[in-house]
């Protein structure tokens, strides 16, 4: 009696493994039509709809890549616009008979880095030393009278480094005289009114020879 209730429960056990091995043969198919078309599985043990990894990675793959694209765009029409300036400042200097042309990409480049009008820099250079011709005689490559006159600077470009940094209110020792103001009202801190009268009309006046305060890209139009 008892070998005959072993033998029933033995074939019962038999009975299970073969349902199960036999239920995995037709979720496999299932699984492997609904992936290459991009569907979306479900878990058929509690019918929630999951979504598959490849699929995951692709959609992950396609944001990282659209962002590039757009961040690449972005970067492509700075360039440009920062070389339409550089053009433009260089090109003042030139018809001007000055020495810093050949300066008009440092200088735009600092003046987008500290928040300045692009025209800003080679302007003071024009005033302070007819863009370099007249730099200051008791000062290394100080063509912006930074200082008075009284402070030189390795290069040229580390002179525009120094101007650009202050003027744009990033220099803890100076923000106080500069942050958050406008063009003018940097002028009249660097050369006050009383001191050197109408300055920041001359220079806003040379910053429109100089060009637009926005260059815009008319070659596609």
């Amino acid at each position: 009696m008892v070998s005959e209730l072993a033998k029933l429960n033995r074939s019962s056990m038999n009975n299970k493994k073969l349902i199960r091995f036999s239920e995995s043969f037709l979720v496999l198919p299932i699984i492997t039509m609904l992936m290459p078309f991009g569907n979306i599985p479900t878990d058929l043990n509690n019918g929630v709809i999951i979504q598959a990894p490849q699929s995951v990675l692709s959609q992950k793959q396609n944001i990282v890549a659209q962002s590039l694209l757009a961040l690449n765009q972005v970067n492509d029409e700075k360039a440009k616009t920062l070389q339409k300036e550089a053009d433009a400042v260089d090109s003042y200097f030139k018809e001007n008979d000055m020495p810093l042309e050949g300066e008009g990409m440092k200088m735009v480049k600092e003046a987008d880095k500290n928040g300045l009008d692009w025209r800003l820099l080679p302007a003071i250079s024009a005033i302070e030393s007819t863009g370099g011709k007249h730099a200051c005689k008791n000062a290394a490559h100080s063509f912006m009278g930074w200082g008075s006159c009284k402070i030189s600077f390795k290069s040229d470009d580390e002179d525009i480094e120094v101007v650009a940094q202050n003027l744009g209110g990033n220099d803890p020792d100076t923000e106080q005289h500069y942050a958050g103001k406008t063009t003018k009202e940097i002028l009249e801190k660097y050369n006050p009114p009383y001191i050197v009268p109408h300055y920041a009309d001359k220079v806003m006046k040379v910053m429109d020879q100089i060009g637009d305060s926005s260059i815009v890209d008319t070659s596609n139009a």
